[in-house]
């Protein structure tokens, strides 16, 4: 059984840095696409970013395009994803999901398993 656990959130004051952890276990995810989204209260789940099992590749939202970094280490089985200059409207409960594909997609529907999410809060 796949499983995926976030850790790293917390509260940061705006401008500062956060780096997320998603550790995977149950299934080896070398191939398989995975992404980071994200929901804020009152909002749907948004797409984030995702990066292509080899980590070559990767796809970025605009709102967070040269401040956040998605990044895999295979090895570990873990994908993080690096937050700077953070903003208050960043603050949203983030979740990684994975898809068994290494085709890179943006819509949630298409992602077969889900972590349960870490807050983050940035105060201003």
């Amino acid at each position: 059984q796949m499983q995926l656990v976030e850790s790293g959130g917390g509260l940061v004051q705006a401008g500062g840095p956060l780096r997320l952890s998603c550790a995977a276990s149950g299934r080896t995810f070398r191939t398989d696409a995975t992404a980071w989204f994200r929901q804020a209260p009152g909002k749907e789940r948004e797409f984030v970013a995702v990066i292509r099992g080899s980590g070559g590749s990767t796809y970025y939202a605009d709102s967070v395009k040269g401040r956040f970094t998605i990044s895999r280490d295979n090895a570990k089985n873990t994908m993080y994803l690096w937050m700077n200059s953070l903003k208050p409207e960043d603050t949203a409960i983030y979740y990684c999901a994975l898809r068994t594909s290494s085709l890179l997609t943006t819509n949630a529907d298409d992602y077969d398993y889900w972590g349960q999410g870490t807050q983050v809060t940035v105060s201003s």
